[in-house]
């Protein structure tokens, strides 16, 4: 064999172990890893189909007692949650016994007791759900259906770190108005039969109310985690300016992400993986808006972020997971995880299309930085034990 055909041909072996490789990576049947990753992610498709108005086989608990048993340091709900069909049920439809101002934040949310005690709070329909919003993506008021979207956009990745949310429908007159502390009765207003408020907030304002159709109001829960996980919030190391004009360090300094990586609590253990694992839920969500985010307070840098208002390297139980979610596939469990809910359909057929979209563009860049840096230098294997596990 001539010397050019040898070349030629070591360099053709070369790049089909670099594919097989990047292939094993992607989802295939060669490593352990992967066969791991296979099974989970048929167990998610499994279970992501919920039963509407499902109820507990049992009384031994409550559903919000259940739901307290699930939160772990890296975990809100476990990987198998056959009672999470109920709980959902329970927050769309549990008699509110109280109901007052948002807790904290900038856009209008109601802080509601549901019977058996349990806190979740309600962030009211701003835009129908087919709504595109146009300009910038932290433009204009958050979006309730988004809320639920997110919740199993979180299911689906296998994050396990959203609180869980479901859509509802709530009658002001009846359910709240009768409920209500003083202080939300009095942002309550009239704009022609539609009854309106605006709540206590940053941004609310009585020239802005979120209004009801009547006297009903279309809405998201989201169920309020367990007292004894507090949160504790942090700046993300890759937050805006929000300054005309003023660029954050990480938009011009290239040495930006070694120096995050030499700092507490990114220097070791996995919140940098974790943060990495948000950015790309925020890319698929359209959320530019996480300046800060929580995790559980005195972890040591080991709890999860916590994916409330849901750098170069990628855990390959993501990237595995994001890989068997294309060509379709992640809008279709979007349809599957999200057609039990109230508000169904949550998202419309454009929504759909551009979550199929944003996965194309993460699996680019992360494909391109493989293949210029290495799969060693950007897909690291860290798979902790969950306690639930």
């Amino acid at each position: 064999m001539k010397l050019k055909q040898r070349v030629v041909l070591l360099a053709a072996l070369l790049v089909v172990l670099i594919l097989a490789k990047v292939f094993l990576l992607d989802g295939g049947e060669g490593s352990a890893a992967s066969r791991q990753d296979q099974r989970a992610f048929q167990r998610m498709e499994a279970g992501l189909r919920l039963r509407r108005g499902a109820q507990l086989d049992h009384t031994l608990q409550s559903p919000w007692e259940v739901a307290a048993q699930w939160v772990g340091p890296r975990e809100v709900y476990p990987d198998e949650t056959p009672e999470l069909g109920a709980v959902l049920s329970a927050m769309a439809t549990g008699r509110v016994e109280r109901a007052d101002v948002g807790y904290k934040g900038t856009q209008l949310k109601a802080l509601l007791v549901l019977e058996g005690g349990q806190k979740v709070v309600f962030k009211p329909r701003r835009y129908s759900r087919d709504h595109l919003v146009e300009g910038e993506p932290y433009a204009g008021y958050d979006r309730h259906n988004a809320e639920v979207a997110a919740f199993h956009l979180d299911r689906i990745l296998g994050f396990r770190r959203a609180p869980l949310v479901v859509g509802r429908f709530m009658n002001l007159r009846t359910e709240i108005k009768p409920v209500a502390t003083d202080q939300l009765l009095s942002t309550f207003l009239m704009q022609g039969n539609n009854t309106c408020f605006y709540g206590k907030c940053y941004y609310c304002r009585e020239s802005e109310p979120a209004c009801a159709e009547g006297e009903v109001m279309e809405g998201s829960v989201t169920l309020w985690l367990p007292d004894v996980w507090p949160l504790q919030k942090h700046r993300h190391p890759w937050g805006r300016t929000y300054r005309e004009g003023k660029l954050a360090r990480w938009e011009y300094d290239e040495s930006y992400c070694d120096a995050v990586m030499k700092t507490a609590p990114y220097d070791s253990g996995p919140r940098l993986l974790d943060v990495i694992d948000t950015a790309i839920f925020d890319y698929l969500i359209g959320n530019a808006d996480r300046h800060h985010y929580e995790s559980f307070q005195d972890d040591g840098g080991a709890s999860m972020l916590i994916l409330l208002d849901n750098a170069k390297r990628v855990r390959v139980s993501t990237w595995n997971r994001l890989t068997l979610l294309r060509n379709g596939a992640l809008s279709a469990a979007m349809r599957a995880a999200t057609a039990h809910d109230p508000l169904h359909p949550v998202l419309s057929e454009p929504h759909l299309s551009a979550l199929d979209r944003r996965l194309e563009s993460v699996l680019t860049t992360v494909r391109q930085c493989v293949e210029t840096q290495g799969a060693e230098s950007v897909l690291t294997e860290d798979r902790m034990k969950l306690s639930h596990s």
